[in-house]
Protein backbone atom coordinates (compact mmCIF):
# COMPACT_ATOMS: atom_id res chain seq x y z
CA UNK A 1 0.00 0.00 0.00
CA UNK A 2 1.37 3.38 -1.00
CA UNK A 3 0.55 6.26 1.35
CA UNK A 4 0.61 9.75 -0.13
CA UNK A 5 1.97 12.77 1.74
CA UNK A 6 -1.53 13.87 2.78
CA UNK A 7 -2.62 10.37 3.75
CA UNK A 8 0.32 9.86 6.09
CA UNK A 9 -1.28 12.33 8.53
CA UNK A 10 -4.69 10.62 8.60
CA UNK A 11 -5.81 9.22 11.93
CA UNK A 12 -5.97 5.70 10.51
CA UNK A 13 -2.28 5.91 9.53
CA UNK A 14 -0.93 7.36 12.78
CA UNK A 15 -0.72 6.60 16.47
CA UNK A 16 -1.68 9.09 19.15
CA UNK A 17 2.01 9.69 19.88
CA UNK A 18 2.70 10.40 16.21
CA UNK A 19 -0.22 12.83 16.06
CA UNK A 20 1.12 14.66 19.13
CA UNK A 21 4.49 15.01 17.40
CA UNK A 22 2.86 16.14 14.12
CA UNK A 23 0.92 18.91 15.86
CA UNK A 24 3.85 20.02 18.01
CA UNK A 25 6.25 20.04 15.08
CA UNK A 26 3.81 22.05 12.96
CA UNK A 27 3.06 24.60 15.63
CA UNK A 28 6.56 25.12 16.92
CA UNK A 29 8.70 24.66 13.83
CA UNK A 30 8.13 28.10 12.38
CA UNK A 31 4.38 27.96 11.82
CA UNK A 32 3.49 29.08 15.32
CA UNK A 33 5.25 31.93 17.03
CA UNK A 34 3.93 31.01 20.46
CA UNK A 35 2.51 34.53 20.69
CA UNK A 36 -0.95 33.50 21.95
CA UNK A 37 -2.32 35.27 18.89
CA UNK A 38 -4.76 32.45 18.27
CA UNK A 39 -6.06 32.78 21.80
CA UNK A 40 -6.24 36.57 21.51
CA UNK A 41 -8.25 36.34 18.28
CA UNK A 42 -10.72 33.90 19.80
CA UNK A 43 -9.40 30.73 18.19
CA UNK A 44 -8.12 29.34 21.48
CA UNK A 45 -4.94 27.63 22.54
CA UNK A 46 -3.35 25.97 19.49
CA UNK A 47 -2.78 22.67 21.30
CA UNK A 48 -6.40 22.63 22.44
CA UNK A 49 -7.61 23.40 18.92
CA UNK A 50 -5.96 20.20 17.65
CA UNK A 51 -6.91 18.06 20.66
CA UNK A 52 -9.56 16.15 18.68
CA UNK A 53 -6.98 15.21 16.04
CA UNK A 54 -4.50 14.04 18.66
CA UNK A 55 -7.22 11.94 20.31
CA UNK A 56 -8.27 10.45 16.96
CA UNK A 57 -11.70 12.08 16.85
CA UNK A 58 -11.41 14.44 13.84
CA UNK A 59 -8.96 14.78 10.96
CA UNK A 60 -6.60 17.74 10.56
CA UNK A 61 -8.42 18.81 7.40
CA UNK A 62 -11.72 19.11 9.28
CA UNK A 63 -10.20 21.22 12.03
CA UNK A 64 -8.29 23.42 9.60
CA UNK A 65 -11.44 23.97 7.54
CA UNK A 66 -13.24 25.14 10.67
CA UNK A 67 -10.41 27.54 11.49
CA UNK A 68 -10.46 28.99 7.97
CA UNK A 69 -14.24 29.25 8.09
CA UNK A 70 -14.26 30.98 11.47
CA UNK A 71 -16.20 28.21 13.21
CA UNK A 72 -13.77 27.58 16.07
CA UNK A 73 -14.13 30.06 18.93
Amino acid sequence: MIVTDNEKYLIKNTTKEQRERIVSASLYAGNCLGCVGCDATGLGNPLEIYHDYIEGVRELAEINAEIRGGIIR
